[in-house]
């Protein structure tokens, strides 16, 4: 193998061409340099499968070619083929929402705008849902919003937008009126209060999928302000398990190693350092020391800058360790990365992110703009990662609706993890094993069996 850098070549071609996820794939390595790349693969989260299986990815490096189930990957073409691509790709989401009758109720879906985005508000309409679309100008792919226009669904998503009309545009849409309203960042749920409170007090709820969105609605809750119920989509773990660090850090990764790669950088070999350790800074650490980079993280946490330690990252201050290094911010807090750590950094981008994330970058290579990076500069999450938060939004729809809570932040039964999980296991053909049943034969009497018999 000539070029030492043609496995995570290839690989990340089949992610960026698929928007398809590495992790828990089987795939085969062949070709000259096979040993490397199925190395980075099972580094990667990929699982080695010497035979055809449902899904597998084949990587021939000697013919340069990917194959998926034993077929050349598929031109998506345009948004309509994307689309539909990406619905073939997320059976979760479609068995989950089977379950829904949403006759006659206006559901509106303030996410990012893109392929995904676009199957959820179909799936949303086929069980009966008046669905509307809004998307912050930075989030839109604007052939996925002309294309869902062509399908007569409103959608309020314009680019050019910013200031006072990116606010009134945002207005308009929460004005139409909505029953339900699904978020992202909980920017709409909060414009809504602060804006025109009796929108809020016309809806049976909202759902609530991201840290940083349900962070202030907890903060509204404490404060007697929060005037509608929320569920709390982020904190189920079949969302934060697999959204936050497996979809988030592969596409924010890859998407860094794109656009430097265009810059004539090699991420390989690169110092890095990931501000934050929660879920999204852990697989933006691992994919990041996957392909090569020499990771550092810092964190204000004194518990998960241990549990970095443990996972072999050295740990430091930010500035310490920013020096000449790719910074990525992992954190989701405003200002994370201050001018005085990207005056020493090299390149600084955002994974997953909020508004002002990095102050200034000052002299540093800033990536896409700022913003979640792959947002700004890819296709978002992979699909089948979006299939399983889509499918716990779907189920957190169906729990509001349903048993129409009281205003508050409220947890996703550990029912809808058990249900999102088991469907998605059978949908990749995978079993697990049977719990034994409750007590048998007193294995769980409260006594302790080291002294059973022993009784005076």
């Amino acid at each position: 193998m000539t070029d030492h850098r043609a496995p995570e070549r290839i690989v990340r071609r089949f992610a960026r061409s698929s928007n398809l996820m590495i992790a828990g794939r089987p795939f085969a390595a062949t070709g000259a340099g096979a040993g490397a790349l199925t190395e980075l693969l099972v580094g990667l989260g990929g699982i080695p499968s010497p035979s055809p299986s449902a899904g597998r990815v084949e990587f021939d490096l000697d013919a340069d070619r990917v194959l998926l189930d034993g077929k050349p990957l598929p031109e998506r073409g345009d948004a309509a083929g994307r689309i539909a691509f990406a619905r073939q790709h997320m059976p979760v989401a479609a068995a989950l929402a089977q379950r829904l009758d949403l006759t006659g109720l206006r559901v509106g879906v303030a996410m990012v705008l893109e392929p995904k985005t676009a199957v959820l508000s179909l799936l949303l309409r086929e069980r009966g849902a008046e669905v509307s679309v809004y998307a912050h100008p930075d989030e839109t792919d604007v052939a996925v919003a002309d294309d869902l226009r062509e399908r007569g669904f409103a959608v309020t998503a314009d680019p050019a937008l910013s200031g006072a009309e990116e606010r009134a545009a945002a207005l308009g849409f929460l004005r139409a009126g909505l029953d339900v309203l699904l978020d992202d960042g909980a920017h709409l749920i909060r414009l809504a209060h602060e804006a025109d409170p009796a929108l809020v007090d016309g809806w049976i709820g909202a759902c609530e999928e991201t840290t940083s969105g349900l962070t202030p609605l907890r903060r509204m809750h404490d404060a007697g302000l929060l005037r509608c119920a929320v569920m709390a989509v982020n904190d189920a773990r079949t969302k934060t398990m697999f959204d936050n660090r497996y979809g988030t850090g592969q596409s924010c990764v890859f998407a860094i190693a794109d656009l430097l790669e265009e810059r004539g950088i090699a991420l390989t070999d690169q110092p890095a350092l990931v501000i934050g350790y929660g879920p999204v800074g852990q697989g933006v650490a691992a994919h990041l020391r996957a392909l090569g980079a020499e990771v550092r993280v810092a964190e204000t946490d004194p518990v998960r800058a241990l549990e970095a330690r443990h996972d072999g990252f050295r740990t430091g201050r930010a500035l310490e360790s920013a020096g000449g290094a790719l910074v990525v911010s992992a954190t989701g807090v405003p200002a994370t990365v201050t001018p005085d750590i990207a005056a020493v950094a090299r390149v600084v981008a955002v994974a997953g992110g909020v508004p002002g994330e990095v102050v200034e970058a000052g002299s540093a290579l800033l990536l896409g703009g700022g913003g979640a990076v792959n947002i700004t500069a890819a296709e978002g999450n992979p699909i089948e990662i979006m299939d399983l938060s889509f499918s716990v939004q779907l189920a957190a729809l169906g729990e509001v609706v349903e048993r129409r809570p009281a205003p508050g932040v409220h947890a996703l039964g550990p029912e809808v993890d058990d249900l999102v999980a088991r469907t998605a296991l059978a949908v990749r053909g995978a079993a697990v094993d049977v719990a034994r049943a409750p007590d048998p034969e007193g294995l769980d009497d409260w006594r302790s069996p080291r002294f059973a018999g022993g009784a005076a």
